[in-house]
């Protein structure tokens, strides 16, 4: 079982990498053909500011996933060296699980909402002519994978021993 969540880990986390570098590049070259136009042709091309505004948010999104899978996220631990260490394990899980809620309830079905109602409306980029919705669907994806991310690193902190000196780091 512990394999096999490593393993789905790590394959998402390469499969978010790859994501991550492509959507990178696009933003970069986009920029760059944007200021290229603007400078040197005289008039910017209308759709690069657009392009680089929706990469920018699914590059986020979707790189704060990543900080999920990896522990680089925000964590303020400051209180919880204060504690006894046997509550080092306890306030991981309820940090787990509060993250879980919040990333459920805003990413996953909030953003699957969004998108849904988007679609519905019919709602079209200015510049592109792409459906809003699935700009929004970096919500939702996002939502799906800080819940298995966070999945696991609630497994990984139920399975450590209560004194076990990365249970401090495993909060959320």
């Amino acid at each position: 079982m512990r394999t096999t969540l490593i393993t789905l880990k790590r394959t998402m986390t390469a499969a978010l990498n790859a994501v991550l570098i492509v959507a990178v590049g696009l933003l970069v070259l986009d920029v760059v053909w944007g200021v290229f136009t603007r400078y040197i042709m005289g008039e910017q091309a209308k759709w690069t500011e657009e392009l680089a505004r929706f990469l920018l948010v699914w590059v986020a999104l979707l790189g704060s996933a990543v900080a999920f899978g990896t522990k680089a996220h925000l964590g303020v631990d400051f209180f919880i060296h204060k504690l006894h260490p046997d509550m080092h394990k306890v306030m991981g899980v309820a940090a787990h699980l509060i993250t879980l809620f919040f990333a459920g309830a805003i990413f996953l079905y909030g953003g699957s909402r969004f998108v849904i109602d988007a679609l519905n409306m019919e709602q079209m980029t200015p510049a592109l002519g792409w459906k809003m919705g699935y700009v929004y669907l970096a919500l939702p994806i996002a939502g799906v994978f800080m819940v298995l991310y966070t999945l696991e690193n609630l497994a990984e902190t139920l399975a450590a021993r209560p004194h076990d000196a990365n249970a401090p780091e495993e909060v959320a």
